[in-house]
């Protein structure tokens, strides 16, 4: 569309509500203008199925005991909930939370050579869909911290200071994968520290 001249703010809201005045507005040929009506009838069904999912995963989270304690953890909603019940189930598979945050992918590669580790950063190796999940969570949760005074939050503040923005986000989403297996393992509630 750019290349036409038209120029739809940025952001998800802003092009749902725009892209089909855009479209008409546009001083497109016939062909042009049926292949973004295509298009936005693909994005609308897309969006529309998205919606449906996430209600749906909102509705098991309402339901499962398990997905309400999680839920409580900062930087967790439903979708993380379902995706950490559907992997990990009660984490009785995995013998501590730093198993499970190894497992997942949010720990440093190890590299040792005549007896001194070295830390690199973290793999590739691991799941990905919940690395990413627990990370965009953690980010959330980075960003509304900034002013707060509980024990979680200033050790976030510091580490941030210390070690810089993606490290922390990485360290906070291994500490609430390591949290999340505790929670499902003991069957306790979240409590804040």
């Amino acid at each position: 569309m750019a290349e036409y001249g038209v120029v739809i703010p940025v952001g998800a809201f802003r092009f749902r509500k725009n892209i089909r005045n855009a479209v008409e507005r546009a001083p497109v040929s016939q062909l042009a203008s049926e292949n973004f009506d295509a298009l936005i009838a693909e994005f609308q069904a897309l969006d529309a199925r998205i919606t449906a999912i996430d209600r749906k995963l909102a509705a098991i989270c309402r339901k499962d005991e398990r997905c309400k304690r999680l839920s409580t953890l900062p930087g967790v909603g439903p979708v993380v909930a379902t995706a950490l019940i559907a992997a990990i189930d009660d984490g009785r598979h995995f013998a501590s939370g730093g198993a499970l945050a190894a497992w997942i992918g949010l720990v440093p590669r190890q590299y040792t050579t005549g007896g001194k580790p070295r830390l690199g950063g973290i793999g590739k190796r691991g799941n990905h869909y919940l690395r990413r999940q627990l990370i965009h969570g953690a980010r959330s949760v980075l960003i509304r911290i900034a002013h707060r005074n509980d024990r979680r939050s200033r050790w976030a503040q510091d580490l941030l200071a210390r070690a810089g923005h993606n490290r922390t986000l990485v360290a906070m989403a291994n500490k609430t994968a390591r949290t999340a297996w505790a929670i499902l393992r003991n069957g306790e509630n979240y409590r804040a520290a």
